[in-house]
């Protein structure tokens, strides 16, 4: 197995093949003042399992040169070219809110069969969506986090009270807490527009013997984070830790829940940032050698056979 990861990639893809014995090859990536792309590739791919590493926090940008890269690998001999997407963009639009709107998740989908064999990814956005099978039609697994965050809650915040901002988060955080075997609440949030959240705390529920600690999988414009914040603060509690699975903090966005309150914002390294203290490697590792080594998910040209698995980690 070779992995070869784009911009700001290398670290984590040295830790997923340091855990699966992998080779770490370098890409070159040259943008030309028009905005167009180079793309160049390390020497003795013939006859190897290609990994492309690369997080899909600004998916336009990277499309395609991973679209070049995947085509350039085939060309090079490689056998089989996968993705290791730690995170998977245009997921949560999945559906078509106004006449004429694309719904981008399965078109994205489609485009990235059209250049890698499988794909491996970490807790995207199902929402609409159930399953990654649903869209993809070549192998897809998700990896799940919920472990390693609740081995983190556990040694750092061990009287967590778990808090999900809305409905959607309620999937992550009833599972982490469950592992944590902390208690959970998940609040009531209204969304008006990018920027223009509400959230409310239901009644009777008491935030003020333990550390609140807000799970959501993303904070991208971070004001739904820093609702919550807001209002954690004045139900009296003691200022919150905000876990996110996936740094993408568009913007100002981690200033600003920064300066709502949090005590601390911690993160994993699906999207490298300083926040990050969750780290996925060596799961991620283990996760693509387990994928690689079973059969076939499903047969990409009819479209048939078993489920996406979702990998959270080996069996004690």
């Amino acid at each position: 197995m070779i992995l070869i990861p784009f911009p700001e990639m290398t670290a984590l893809a040295h830790d997923i093949g340091g855990s699966m014995g992998a080779q770490v090859r370098q890409l070159g990536l040259h943008r030309f003042p028009d905005g167009e792309s180079l793309v160049t590739l390390p020497d003795g791919l013939d006859g190897a399992d290609v990994g492309f590493v690369a997080t899909l926090r600004d998916p336009d940008h990277l499309a395609l040169p991973l679209r070049f890269a995947a085509a350039t690998a085939r060309e090079m001999g490689a056998c089989r070219v996968g993705l290791i997407a730690p995170y998977l963009g245009y997921m949560r639009q999945d559906k078509s809110f106004l006449p004429g709107q694309a719904v981008s998740a399965p078109l994205f989908a489609d485009f990235l069969c059209q250049s890698f064999d499988w794909l491996l990814t970490v807790d995207p956005h199902l929402h609409r969506i159930a399953r990654l099978e649903d869209i993809f039609r070549v192998p897809a697994m998700r990896v799940a986090t919920a472990r390693s965050i609740a081995t983190w809650i556990s040694r750092e915040v061990p009287d967590a009270i778990l808090l999900g901002p809305d409905s959607e988060s309620r999937q992550w955080v009833a599972e982490v807490a469950g592992m944590a075997g902390r208690p959970f609440e998940v609040l009531q949030k209204s969304r008006s527009g990018d920027r223009l959240v509400e959230v409310s705390v239901p009644d009777g529920v008491d935030l003020r013997y333990g550390t609140p600690v807000i799970l959501d999988d993303i904070a991208s414009s971070g004001r739904t984070m820093v609702r919550v914040v807001e209002r954690v603060l004045a139900a009296g509690a003691r200022p919150p830790v905000c876990i996110l699975i996936h740094a993408v903090f568009a913007g100002s966005a981690y200033n600003e829940i920064r300066s709502a309150g949090a005590a601390r914002i911690v993160s994993t390294d699906s999207i490298p940032h300083e926040s990050n203290a969750i780290h996925l490697g060596e799961m991620i590792g283990q996760a693509v050698s387990a994928f690689l080594a079973t059969p076939p998910l499903r047969d990409a040209a009819s479209g048939t056979g078993n489920p996406a698995p979702t990998w959270t980690g080996p069996k004690k």
